[in-house]
């Protein structure tokens, strides 16, 4: 299911069966995610969500491949902190919209978006990159998890915006890369309820300014892998959900 892994032949035979070949591209980032968590958590997460949607779809008829992962986005709320990278909206739309018409002109039928990566500036950045990629003529399956409908789904702390780097985040790494979390400093880690969506509505721009100096949310020590692998299955159902929808309207 990995297309990087994948020979050209294998790519090339799915498409030519004439049934409907999906692409599911991970996006995250490369941003501080506190002191216990991978600058690539996002990627990580993102990459979890795609290959259990891209298993889950098999089963149900329609053959996924998943893309190598996007990791570089805007990230300008963790700009602050060491081994942060972030991108412009321009740059990170413009490859999006490039990936989708590569992915359209060699007969790929959607191109579905998992993301775990949710800076405004990205989020609104995909949100218009979808968008555009559908008025190309490509389906387009984006499950927007900070839509209320898709977020109440996840856990508590999600909904309460007090996530980046926190319970939930760091229960997802321990699920599929327990050896990236720094055990020793997670469980000195006390929580921090400030929550994100508040400091977005409020005005912060910064992790800083949102209440985060040390660049996580929420509350670490209570993570789990279990808590973790129930967020992967209910994000990865809801892009599986997205790609049947699209599908359907194409």
């Amino acid at each position: 299911m990995k297309l990087g892994d994948a020979p050209w032949t294998a790519i090339r035979d799915a498409l030519a069966t004439g049934e409907p070949v999906v692409a599911i591209l991970p996006c995250g980032a490369v941003e501080a995610h506190g002191p216990h968590l991978p600058l690539a958590t996002d990627v990580i997460i993102s990459d979890g969500m795609a290959d259990r949607a891209a298993a889950m779809l098999e089963t149900q008829g329609i053959r996924a491949f998943v893309l190598p992962a996007l990791a570089f986005a805007p990230a300008n709320y963790a700009a602050a902190f060491a081994g942060t990278i972030s991108i412009s909206t321009a740059a990170a739309k413009a490859v999006l919209i490039d990936i989708a018409k590569s992915l359209r002109e060699q007969g790929f039928a959607c191109l579905a978006i998992a993301n775990s990566h949710f800076d405004p500036a990205n989020v609104a950045m995909l949100r218009e990159a979808a968008a555009e990629i559908g008025a190309l003529g490509l389906a387009v399956a984006y499950p927007d998890f900070t839509r209320r409908a898709l977020a109440s789904r996840l856990t508590e702390e999600f909904v309460s915006g007090a996530c980046h780097a926190g319970q939930f985040e760091t229960s997802l790494v321990m699920a599929d890369r327990p050896e990236l979390v720094d055990e020793s400093r997670r469980s000195a880690l006390e929580e921090n309820p400030s929550s994100l969506v508040e400091a977005f509505a409020r005005g912060a721009t910064s992790f800083a300014e949102a209440g985060g100096p040390h660049a996580y949310f929420g509350a670490p020590r209570s993570a789990t892998a279990a808590e973790g692998e129930q967020s992967f299955e209910r994000m990865a159902e809801a892009l599986a959900n997205a790609v049947h929808e699209a599908l359907a309207l194409a």
